[in-house]
Formats: structure tokens, C-alpha cells, sequence
């Protein structure tokens, strides 16, 4: 839906707004690009860890923010609550992972299946075509398939296309990301420039928008308990306990409680045992190969052959030369080129072809 303005004309979009920098900052580029925003902030729930952060989009600081940013900025803004959805899609999906001893993705998860769902659902009762948000992330239009595609950003230690490779090509098609073209610390200059100081004084946080890093072992703690058990080498010796397997993570090398001895990596689980596997030699958690399920191709078109790419198998991690073998059922393997560190049950397995995401899966072992 178009509609003139300033003898120009302009399309309607639903932009996410948390109350942080980046979308805030997206609204300001959409009206300047010529587009006719609608603000919308998902409310979410929230555990009690959640705090008063930059990306908490959860608190009800953040949806003032993002409030006032659109009433400064002329631009309609609304709340749209989804905490049911998002306690089940999401914070749900989480704990279960974490029960059944894979390491999950909750903003691959979110992105996935709540997020941008909510968002289009949203927009389409209202007669909006188009979502954006402040993602790190630059989309475009394959003329060929008329479907939209992901492509890293401008930005590369703000990449964020490694948690958006389940996005489906035709959402991409009707996505824009106006910070794709930007680095960060512009970004951050826009702020100040248009009189958005109150983003220069937050700290940029890392952490997941429903618990901060810091209270994570506590919300673990209350949503699976605790499960001790033997800490082991590789040869089976006791090396001290662990609170649970719930609380680690293939590759970890700090809070494994192993005071006075050499560094150790999580190797491997042993559920049978309830034993925590750790070696002091790193070179024991590479891995030349990874088996992923619920594998996921933008195009929406499956090979059928292998496919060599690069794949990214930690958020930011430098992408590794790779064979994708499809397999039937959403299957495949992926053949490493070299070994490489950390392969982690539950984390996402993405692919690309230079600077466009194709895709990926989750590790299953």
C-alpha cells in the first residue's frame, strides 16, 4: 500500500522496536528512505533475571523508549503482546534443549518462529506489506525467483545473518534491515547527531532478552534443578563434580569449579553416567564432521547434490570450508575441509556462498 507524501511516494512498514540504538536508529533511515513507519514493540515475557539492559526487549523501560522515540519522530507506535507465545515458542524450546543435553539458540529459535511470525501477522491485519528491523543484516530481491535473500552486512563483528538463516525467502523478499549498510560506530554517531543521547549513555549488551548472562545459571537452576555428578578425563578419571549437565556447554572452558589444575575443555556428556567428559588437550574437541537436522534452505529449493559452502557453526565464528551432504527427512552431513573446534549439539550449523546466508541447520551430533 502506497500513499503520497511531500510529492513522494511512500510504502507503509511495520518496524520492531525494542527501545535500543539499532531500531530506534532504523526508524530514523526508514523516514529519511522515504518509507511511511508504524513502530510496533512485541511484549514479551520476561524472567525476573531479564534487567534494565539496551536489549532487554522485555522491561517496561525499553517500551518507553521506544514509545517516546516514536513520538519525537512522528510515527504511530503500538504494543503488540505475545508472552504466551513467546514463554512457549521460545523460552520453552530453550529449557527443553537444554533437558535433552543440546546447547540451544533461543535467538535463532525466536527469529524462527515468533519474531518476524509475529510481526507479519501483525502487519497484515493492518494492511502492511512490509516488516523491518534493526538487525545487522542486508536483504535483497533474487530477480530470477522473485524471493528475497540474506546477506551479511556491512558490518561484520555485528553479523547477525547467522541467527536469521531460517528466515524463509519470501519473508526476505518483504524484509528491510536499514542498518545493513552501516557500521556500527555510525550507528552510534546518528544517535548523537539527531538527538538521541540517551542511546550514548546505555551499554550494548550481549545478552539474551529474557535473562541476563549473569543470572542464567540461576534460571537454569529453577527451570531443571540440579543433577550432580563426576566430572571425569577421557580416561575416566574423577576430576571433581558438576551441578548438572544442563550447565555446560560442549568446548567451555571457564566455571567447570577444576580450581589449581590446567585449563580444561568440555569434551562430550555421558548421560548414562551422568558424567561431564573434560580434556586438558584442545586439539580433542575439534571435529571434522557434523550430522544437523531440520535443515533449512532460503531458496526453499533442496539440493540434491553435495554442496560445497562455508559454514559457521558459532555466532561470529570465522566460517569454515565445507561439503553440505542432503540427506532424506531435513537431514544432512557436513564435512568439515579441516577439523574445527566446539561442534555443539543444539547450536545452529549456517551456511553461505560468499556474503549470502543459504541457510543451515541444527547440530545433532
Amino acid at each position: 500500500m502506497t500513499s503520497k507524501k511531500n510529492g513522494k511516494a511512500t510504502k507503509r512498514i511495520v518496524l520492531g522496536m525494542s527501545g535500543g540504538v539499532d531500531s530506534s536508529m532504523s526508524l530514523v533511515l526508514l523516514k529519511k528512505q522515504g518509507w511511511q513507519p508504524v513502530g510496533l514493540s512485541l511484549k514479551l515475557s520476561a524472567w525476573e533475571g531479564c534487567g534494565q539492559r539496551e536489549n532487554a526487549c522485555c522491561t517496561e523501560e525499553s517500551l518507553l523508549v521506544a514509545k517516546a522515540v516514536c513520538k519525537k519522530l512522528g510515527v504511530p507506535h503500538y504494543i503488540y503482546g505475545v508472552g504466551k507465545e513467546f514463554e512457549t515458542r521460545v523460552i520453552g524450546h530453550m529449557v527443553s534443549e537444554l533437558k535433552a543435553g543440546r546447547t540451544p539458540n533461543p535467538c535463532a529459535e525466536c527469529n524462527r518462529s515468533l519474531k518476524f511470525k509475529e510481526l507479519f501477522a501483525w502487519a497484515g491485519r493492518h494492511g502492511i506489506k512490509y516488516v523491518a528491523t534493526g538487525h545487522y543484516a542486508r536483504s535483497r530481491l533474487n530477480p530470477a525467483t522473485g524471493k528475497g535473500e540474506l546477506l551479511r552486512p556491512r558490518d561484520s563483528s555485528k553479523d547477525q545473518t547467522y541467527g536469521l538463516c531460517f528466515l524463509k525467502g519470501e519473508w526476505l523478499g518483504r524484509i528491510v534491515f536499514p542498518l545493513g549498510g552501516l557500521l556500527k560506530s555510525e550507528v552510534y554517531a546518528m544517535a548523537k547527531s539527531e538527538g538521541f543521547e540517551i542511546f550514548l549513555k546505555k551499554k550494548q549488551s550481549q545478552d539474551l532478552c529474557f535473562v541476563s548472562g549473569k543470572e542464567l545459571p540461576k534460571f537454569i537452576e529453577e527451570k531443571l534443578g540440579k543433577n550432580p555428578g563426576p566430572i571425569i578425563d577421557s580416561k575416566g578419571k574423577v576430576l571433581g563434580r558438576h551441578r548438572g549437565l544442563h550447565f555446560h556447554t560442549v568446548g567451555q572452558r571457564r566455571g567447570l569449579g577444576l580450581a589449581g589444575s590446567r585449563p580444561h575443555f568440555v569434551k562430550a556428556f555421558d548421560r548414562g553416567r551422568n558424567a561431564l567428559i573434560v580434556t586438558e588437550d584442545r586439539s580433542e574437541i575439534l571435529q571434522k564432521e557434523a550430522r544437523l537436522a531440520g535443515v533449512h534452505f532460503i531458496s526453499g529449493e533442496r539440493p540434491e547434490k553435495p554442496l560445497s559452502v562455508l559454514a559457521q557453526v558459532r555466532h561470529l565464528q570465522k566460517p569454515a570450508k565445507a561439503t553440505v551432504f542432503p540427506m532424506a527427512g531435513r537431514k544432512a552431513k557436513v564435512v568439515f575441509e579441516k577439523p574445527i573446534e566446539a561442534v555443539t549439539p543444539g547450536q545452529v550449523c549456517a551456511f553461505y556462498k560468499r556474503e549470502v546466508c543459504l541457510g543451515g541447520g541444527i547440530i545433532v551430533g
